[in-house]
């Protein structure tokens, strides 16, 4: 199949938060709109959130434009759900700088407005609210084409746990808006008597500065947004060195629970000395480096000279048909030795073929202590074509040249390279590869990842739960933890009890340990740190795919991999098939072989597809973060051509056998079911140059995944038996507003469908049918 057609789709499940829903929004009031979906009435035109913590109480100012694009004036109230926790305190809500009055509503009152209004409207969109206290303002007007600007500020307790703390930020309402957002900024300082250790957001990739152990800044921005998901941040507290969290979640009793470390190290005093490394930068000068990729490279080289540091040992090899090196043995670092490797760097000269066997064997070669930890920096754009050209042998033979432990980075320049290669090098060697796409610049991409890693705090690490069985950890290999980074690592786990984190590891060439006490989550104990199994599902994806592209396909991986995407909605090129309408979701074997013929594509070592490919692994093996549900305002349908043998479904590209054509039509998740919704929740999907598209026959809402088959939604985890047998309610009838009094209130953003859906609340099924008019 031609790669030019294939879309790469990586889809993630947006984590729940324990404050869902409660951010802001405005309802109209006038009776001769109701027929108009809450989701047509307004945009927001500007979101700015401005956070302080201060040992746990965080004081917050939201600021939220308003806008009326319609014909008719908004008789506007003001709803702000409030969190289950009732953690908030000092609430004053200002429209255009005047305080506008209010009122607090207990739980039975606000479900009591919410359920006239979903009646009314005959619109499921507050439904997620239910069960949930309100504050509502008096009514405002918005005339015609206005803006109306809405400050609210407030004061809450954070949650805290042992030594996590977690502050969440409510941005989901904000799909109520018809229109992305233009802006959405959030600044967030954190100020502590304990010194914080990690900062991690599951749900956004957040910039973070430190000041010192006490003092973090976090923020983003994002333009022409509409968020889906809510801001999220846990932080860390932890005296000493280092310091190391667990956050962990069991969703049942009879699977494992599922538990993510957070390491980092104190934010290194001024008179501390870095400990020493080794770095080999080994360089690619064959004849198709000519040109501006080689100025790049010899940039990107003096950018790694510029930043080691005093008693660092270096090298510099280059390779055309031919290895040469900076000098025949490691230098230590000095202003001497740097000018030097300058005029070494200034002088290389591109021409000749590619022999990356020799040129690795002559760095690995070069490190003869383990003393201190080692890195080879490997950087090119072409296929071996000198010396030994075989994959498996190159492989083989670094791994056995490398002694010493060190670890490989490969960035592959362009489309040319053998991507299946570089990944085989860099992950026998605990290390891994980084993709430098055509028309990138080579230095951002080596100095971007090289300023990570120039002060290493603890190498060789190793980790242990006392007293506790895991499995199926990633990453396999532990990176080193460097002065002001942090890692993750994620796996299951079979006991839920108190239990130590024991990390080990190397400094200055001696071992230290370290514990910590942890807690691993009973069954029951909430949905705080559900995130947590989605991240290890999108890791063990990567796991599967990597297992699969370097050791060849194996039936019960591919079976895993067709489980784990249909529950997790974690769609990939190989599985692409499951956001067709038709394709029966619990079909396991049919699907298993659909997924294998597709993995096929894998032998594309080479080209955009090869690279492509290997980029998606690397994403979802190093994922740190869940991907929100995107919102697309009215996308236009999307349908696939037809197609005698591979075809498009949905904008992923899969094997479609038999199938003439295929629409992935963005349905309304929200607003009147009289048609016309908007916003359509959907997943995104990225093709190999990184634009991105929207599908609508997959939904994540909450924790789960459902998928359109014919004229309903499905939820992933019910069985074709479940659903034969499940319990028939028609939507807005007295049965379905008995179950949405009666159920968790976290289980209503599952009744906002405005379309049938067959879903499983709290272990029994129900068919809610579309209302009859």
């Amino acid at each position: 199949m031609s790669f030019r057609r294939v879309i790469l789709g990586l889809v993630f499940v947006a984590a729940a938060s324990p404050w869902a829903g409660a951010q802001g929004l405005i309802v109209d009031r006038d009776a001769r709109h109701f027929h108009v979906p809450i989701a047509r009435v307004f945009e927001i035109r500007e979101v700015s959130v401005d956070a302080r913590i201060r040992d746990q109480v965080a004081e917050v100012q939201v600021s939220q434009t308003f806008h009326n694009p319609g014909s008719f004036q908004i008789e506007s109230e003001y709803f702000f759900p409030l969190p289950e926790e009732g953690a908030i305190q000092n609430f004053v809500l200002m429209v255009d700088g005047k305080e506008l009055p209010g009122r607090l509503l207990p739980k039975d009152e606000a479900r009591r407005i919410y359920e006239d209004i979903v009646r009314t409207r005959r619109d499921p969109a507050l439904l997620e609210y239910m069960g949930r206290g309100l504050f509502k303002t008096s009514v405002f007007p918005i005339p015609p084409g206005a803006d109306r600007k809405v400050t609210m500020r407030y004061t809450q307790l954070c949650k805290r746990e042992r030594d996590v703390v977690e502050f969440s930020y409510p941005l989901s309402t904000q799909k109520f808006t018809a229109k992305p957002i233009q802006r959405l900024a959030l600044n967030l300082s954190i100020q502590s008597r304990d010194a914080i250790k990690s900062t991690y957001s599951p749900t956004y990739d957040t910039r973070v500065d430190r000041s010192g152990d006490h003092d973090v800044r976090v923020s983003f921005e994002q333009r022409e947004v509409t968020p889906a998901t809510d801001f999220r941040l846990v932080y860390t507290l932890a005296e000493g060195a280092l310091g190391a969290s667990v956050l962990s979640y069991r969703p049942s009793g009879s699977d494992d629970g599922y538990f993510l470390v957070l390491a980092s190290p104190q934010v290194k005093p001024p008179d501390r000395k870095p400990q020493p490394k080794t770095v080999v930068f080994v360089l690619d000068r064959s004849g198709s480096m000519a040109g501006k990729k080689i100025e790049q490279a010899k940039k990107a080289l003096g950018f790694v000279l510029n930043n080691l540091r005093d008693d660092d040992l270096f090298n510099i090899v280059v390779y055309d048909d031919r290895v040469e090196s900076f000098q025949p043995e490691l230098q230590r670092f000095t202003s001497e030795t740097r000018r030097a490797a300058e005029r070494f760097v200034e002088n290389i000269r591109e021409g000749g073929s590619t022999n990356i066997d020799s040129a690795l064997k002559a760095a690995m070669g070069m490190i003869q202590s383990d003393d201190r930890p080692s890195y080879v920096l490997f950087l090119t754009d072409g296929l071996p074509t000198a010396g030994e050209t075989r994959e498996l042998s190159i492989a083989d033979d670094c791994r056995q040249a490398n002694a010493k432990h060190a670890r490989l980075f490969a960035f592959g320049v362009g489309f040319d390279v053998n991507a299946r290669l570089l990944d085989r090098l860099s992950g026998g060697n605990s290390g891994t590869s980084e993709y430098v796409q055509p028309g990138e610049d080579i230095e951002s991409h080596v100095a971007r990842f090289y300023s990570k890693m120039t002060s290493p705090v603890l190498s060789d690490i190793r980790i242990e739960l006392t007293g506790v069985d895991v499995n199926r950890t990633y990453p396999r290999d532990i990176p080193d933890l460097f002065e002001g980074g942090q890692f993750i690592w994620v796996g299951r786990y079979r006991q839920s009890n108190r239990t130590h984190v024991r990390l080990s590891g190397k400094v200055a060439g001696e071992r230290s340990s370290f514990e910590f006490p942890a807690d691993l989550a009973e069954v029951g104990r909430g949905t705080s740190y559900d995130f947590v199994e989605k991240l290890w599902a999108a890791r063990r994806v990567g796991f599967i795919i990597d297992e699969v592209d370097l050791r060849g396909p194996n039936k019960e991986l591919i079976d895993e991999l067709v489980g784990l995407s249909t529950r997790y909605g974690i769609l990939t090129p190989y599985t692409s098939f499951l956001a067709d309408e038709r394709v029966p979701l619990h079909a396991q074997r049919q699907n298993s072989q659909r997924a294998g013929d597709s993995l096929s594509d894998l032998n594309m070592t080479t080209g955009q597809g090869g690279v492509a490919q290997r980029s998606l692994k690397k994403r979802l093996t190093e994922a740190e973060q869940i991907a929100a549900p995107v919102t697309a305002a009215s996308p236009p349908p999307t349908t696939a051509p037809a197609a005698s043998g591979p075809g498009q479904i949905g904008g992923f590209g899969s094997r479609v056998s038999g199938e003439a054509k295929v629409a992935a039509r963005p349905r309304g998740m929200m607003g009147g079911g009289s048609g016309g919704n908007v916003p359509a929740l959907g997943v995104a999907v990225e093709d190999a140059s990184g634009n991105k598209s929207v599908v609508g026959t997959v939904r994540q809402i909450g924790s789960k995944t459902f998928y359109r088959k014919g004229d309903r939604w499905v939820d992933s985890t019910v069985t074709p038996d479940e659903e034969a047998k499940a319990t028939a309610v028609a939507q807005f009838s007295d049965a379905f507003f008995v179950i949405a009094r009666a159920q968790k209130a976290e289980l209503n953003q599952y009744l906002t469908f405005d379309e049938p859906v067959t879903v499983n609340l709290d272990g029994k099924v129900y068919r809610f049918e579309q209302a009859k008019h």
